[in-house]
């Protein structure tokens, strides 16, 4: 049997730093793909990766902000890791959740609720080297960040 071999061939991309410097060609590509998908799928889902778009309230207006992300399935929980393409700063995405419990998650079109948690201490470290295992490019990301401890959030449906 054929395995597709995009999600491999991501994560390898994934590890080069010269990728980052494509962010905002990616980006305009995952808009593209969700408009004429209707939003049931992204550059992530095309290449065979889990995704979401989260959809959580502005900390500050309470505008609802919808994000398409990566996911690290670990078992029943999803995890979104804040790493914001090697930023310096965290992504506001990830400022908007912590600020959240309820959430908006939609998947392959499915819009669905689902409850938000920070994790710290040794619970993150366990979800950061689940992360990593899954997509190595955030050790990349990480060092571009100049260290900064990347948010980990577990999403549960």
């Amino acid at each position: 049997m054929l395995t597709n071999p995009l999600p491999r061939f991501a994560r390898y991309l994934a590890t080069h730093e010269w990728v980052m410097r494509m962010r905002p060609l990616i980006m305009r590509l995952e808009a593209f793909v969700r408009w004429l998908t209707r939003g049931r799928m992204g550059v992530l889902d095309v290449a065979g990766l889990p995704s979401v778009q989260l959809t959580v309230p502005g900390r500050k207006t309470g505008i609802p902000r919808t994000t398409p992300l990566l996911y690290v399935p670990d078992g029943d929980r999803k995890l979104l890791v804040g790493s914001g393409w090697g930023e310096v700063k965290h992504p506001a995405w990830s400022a908007n959740l912590k600020a959240a419990t309820n959430v908006g998650i939609r998947e392959r079109g499915q819009q669905t609720a689902a409850t938000s948690r920070l994790l710290e201490g040794v619970e993150r470290k366990e979800a950061w080297n689940t992360a990593v295992k899954f997509w190595p490019g955030y050790e990349m990301e990480h060092r571009r960040s100049g260290g900064r401890e990347f948010r980990i959030f577990e999403i549960r449906v």
